[in-house]
């Protein structure tokens, strides 16, 4: 009898244990969720946050991006400002040609890239003319790239701060509108007013 007593108590203290256990491990996966919300909601109000990613993004492009969390954006900030320098160093290296050239061909020399183009000993097989133009455009093409080039790195780092100024608004999947026809009579004269009632619930 006291054999199957102590059997019963041991089996009630070990359930009470483990239900104990259980309660203690869940409160802490909660005490753990609340303090990820926590830090993630002081994150998402810090004034500072806009200011903090502009500077990032304006010291590095994509850095800002980073700094709010979207990841995806990194690379395409590198892709578009990156391809904007690469644009204005490729056409500055052709005006430069161009340039050189022209000078050259100016100063009375025939032994610019431009003078035998073919090889067959003949030239100018390009015109100081064409030269000059070529120098022209290749100037229009590296000063309308390098306005390409900043114009993309001020949009990299205007994206870097507006999405830190919309990091504490909420985006909720809540948003419910609702129209509804109204019927009413009206107060002063005869007869009845027909309308729409829009309703939106954020």
């Amino acid at each position: 009898m006291n054999r199957s007593c102590f059997i019963i108590l041991l089996l009630l203290f070990g359930s009470t244990h483990a239900q104990e256990t259980i309660n203690t491990e869940d409160e802490e996966k909660q005490e753990r969720r609340l303090e990820r919300e926590i830090r993630r909601l002081e994150r998402a109000i810090d004034p500072l946050s806009p200011s903090r990613a502009s500077f990032l993004s304006a010291a590095f492009p994509g850095l800002g991006q980073f700094y709010n969390r979207k990841y995806w954006k990194v690379p395409l900030a590198w892709a578009a400002v990156g391809t904007g320098v690469f644009v204005y160093q490729f056409n500055q290296t052709e005006y430069l040609r161009y340039r050189n050239a022209f000078k050259l061909r100016s100063a009375g020399f025939t032994t610019d890239e431009f003078y035998d183009v073919n090889l067959d000993g003949n030239g100018p097989d390009v015109s100081d003319r064409a030269l000059e133009e070529a120098q022209k455009k290749a100037q229009s093409q590296r000063d309308s790239s390098l306005l390409i080039a900043i114009g993309l790195y001020l949009l990299n780092v205007l994206d870097a701060s507006v999405d830190a100024h919309l990091k504490p608004f909420n985006m909720n999947e809540d948003l419910n509108v609702s129209i509804q026809p109204i019927i009413s009579h009206h107060p002063i004269q005869m007869g009845t007013e027909i309308g729409l009632n829009l309703k939106i619930t954020l």
